[in-house]
C-alpha cells in the first residue's frame, strides 16, 4: 500500500503487486521447507510493514486514509474497488475449479503428487498467490491487522464440520459471509468500525462453537 501511495498507483494494484511477489518469494524459501512457513511469513509481513511505512513517509503530503486499510471500513469502498475484489474472486474461483485435484494433491501430499507428475512447485506457489490475493481483497472490509483471524476463523470452523477440502471451502466462505453480514450489522447499529465488529463476531462465534463442539 506504502509503495503504491509513493509512486501513485492504485492501491490495490500496488497491494496484488506486492503481495504476488511475497507470496512467490515465500514459496521459493519454503518449497523444501514447510516447516519453516509460518516463520518466513512472520518475517516478510513485518519487513513489508516497515517498508510501507516509510514510502508512506517519503510520500510529499499524501492524502490517503490509511486507518481504512490498517482497521477496515465499509464505507472506504469505492465502486473500482468493487470491480477489482469481483475480478479477482473470479479468477480465484476459476483457478480452483480448474485445477482443485492437483491443488488438492499438493496440499495435502506433496511427495505422492509429484510423483503422480503433478508440478508441485507451480501448484505450491500457485496456492501463496490465491492466498495473497485473497487477503489483498478483505483488506478494504476488515483490515490489513485483522484480516488473518477473518481468514482462519472461519476455516477452523469448516475444518471440524467438513470431509473434504471442497466442502471446507464451500463452509469456510458461507460463514465468513455470515461473519461479515451480522458484522456489518452489528456496526451500523452501534455505529462501531465494520472491521473490527466482524472480527468480534467471528471471535464470539468462534467461542460459541468450541462450546458446543465439547459438548458432543
Amino acid at each position: 500500500i506504502g509503495l503504491a501511495v509513493y509512486l501513485g498507483l492504485p492501491i490495490f494494484l500496488g497491494a496484488s503487486l506486492f503481495a504476488v511477489g511475497a507470496a512467490v518469494l515465500i514459496a521459493v524459501l519454503t518449497l523444501k521447507k514447510r516447516h519453516r512457513i509460518d516463520t518466513f511469513i512472520g518475517l516478510i509481513w513485518a519487513v513489508g510493514m516497515a517498508i510501507g511505512v516509510i514510502f508512506v513517509d517519503l510520500t510529499p503530503g499524501y492524502n490517503v486514509d490509511l486507518m481504512s486499510y490498517l482497521f477496515g471500513s465499509i464505507l472506504a469502498v469505492s465502486s473500482s474497488d468493487l470491480y477489482f475484489m469481483a475480478a479477482l474472486l473470479v479468477l480465484i474461483l476459476l483457478v480452483v475449479t480448474l485445477r482443485y485435484r492437483d491443488i488438492l494433491a499438493v496440499s495435502y501430499d506433496s511427495e505422492y503428487a509429484g510423483l503422480r507428475g503433478v508440478n508441485v512447485r507451480f501448484f505450491y506457489t500457485l496456492t501463496l498467490i490465491l492466498s495473497a490475493l485473497t487477503v489483498v481483497i478483505s483488506i478494504k472490509v476488515v483490515g490489513l491487522i485483522l484480516v488473518i483471524a477473518m481468514l482462519t476463523i472461519p476455516v477452523y470452523i469448516a475444518e471440524k464440520l467438513s470431509s473434504s477440502l471442497f466442502s471446507m471451502m464451500f463452509i469456510s466462505g458461507t460463514i465468513a459471509t455470515l461473519f461479515t453480514l451480522v458484522g456489518l450489522w452489528f456496526s451500523y447499529t452501534y455505529d462501531l468500525t465494520s472491521g473490527a465488529s466482524i472480527i468480534l463476531v467471528s471471535a464470539v462465534s468462534l467461542g460459541l462453537f468450541l462450546l458446543l463442539y465439547r459438548g458432543k
